[in-house]
């Protein structure tokens, strides 16, 4: 009787050892970028797994993807909510798909400015994004700089919305972007990125908006000289997380992962200004006429039939888009 006993006990002291062992393995995680190696986004990327596998002794490690080779973004957003992918940097342009309370974010002129954007995105604004996201099985753990979209064209610098009238504008397959170029009285045609500099070229298209780095590393400057600098559209990206896998740390670790998040992330908007500096030095020694927007009243004012059709469709939002409106 004894002997069956103590066969017994020592086969729940295995059981329990194994599970012990099972949940204190090492967790090598997968995560997902659409950017190549050389870019801010995969240096930040880099440092916060970095600094998490020396956080935690290498009990948490893992290895970033670069260029999408683990899928399109939407794809590896449904990955990521499934629990197939454990992280990755996503825009809260196309995660507003998926998370309603991100889309908030692609509102014309939402954000006064960058320095404003990571007040807010790192306070109250980041965490009723978070929460959206987590309702979809995604942790927010930290954002990232994307830089400001502004207005190129080939034909005359923006400085007031008239400037845009008559205007076609090549935008993203957005509705809130079709409705800000045509609040401007401008022509919205949304294409794909790839054609836009034959498209400028040829005159199918006049100009179009984006950020400095990507302005200048397609050599859209070549084709489009005017670049006015109307920063209406601030959208950030997300460093994010399966809530399944941020679920399977221990407090402890998540405090570990969320500090290495958010160091990423300082140090990812060092080296995305320093590469938004770098670009437009280029586009100027290239022959870019640029100019600062500074009142930008009437542009914002004219984004009101945007705000309208956006609410009426997502009135649950309207809380969310007075707090950013409100913020000094």
């Amino acid at each position: 009787m004894t002997t069956s006993i103590n066969k017994i006990w020592a086969g729940a002291v295995g059981v329990a050892m194994a599970f012990g062992a099972t949940g204190s393995m090492a967790k090598d995680l997968r995560g997902w970028n659409i950017h190549v190696e050389d870019y801010p986004v995969s240096y930040g990327m880099e440092a916060f797994i970095a600094e998490v596998s020396e956080a935690t002794a290498g009990e948490i490690s893992g290895k970033v993807y670069h260029g999408g080779v683990l899928g399109s973004q939407p794809d590896a957003i449904e990955q990521l909510r499934l629990g197939a992918l454990d992280f990755g940097v996503f825009s809260l342009g196309p995660m507003g798909q998926a998370v309603p309370e991100a889309n908030v974010v692609s509102l014309p002129f939402i954000f006064k400015s960058i320095p404003q954007m990571y007040e807010l995105m790192d306070g109250a604004v980041g965490d009723a994004i978070d929460a959206g996201m987590q309702k979809k099985g995604i942790k927010a753990l930290a954002f990232y700089d994307a830089g400001a979209r502004s207005f190129y064209n080939s034909i005359q610098p923006v400085n007031v919305p008239a400037d845009v009238e008559g205007m076609k504008v090549r935008v993203m397959n957005n509705d809130l972007f079709v409705g800000m170029i045509e609040s401007l009285g401008g022509n919205a045609t949304p294409m794909a990125f790839a054609e836009v500099y034959q498209s400028i070229k040829t005159g199918v298209v006049d100009g179009a908006e984006n950020n400095p780095p990507s302005y200048e590393s397609t050599n859209h400057f070549q084709v489009a000289k005017f670049y006015s600098l109307s920063e209406h559209l601030i959208i950030p990206e997300c460093l994010c997380m399966s809530l399944k896998t941020w679920e399977g740390f221990t407090p402890e670790q998540q405090v570990i992962v969320k500090a290495a998040a958010m160091d990423s992330a300082k140090l990812q908007r060092e080296l995305w200004q320093a590469r938004e500096a770098a670009s437009m030095e280029k586009v100027v020694a290239g022959g870019v006429l640029v100019n600062t927007i500074e009142d930008k009243a009437a542009f914002q004012a004219a984004m009101a039939p945007v705000y309208d059709q956006y609410l009426a469709a997502s009135p649950d939002m309207a809380g969310l888009v007075e707090m950013i409106q409100a913020a000094d």
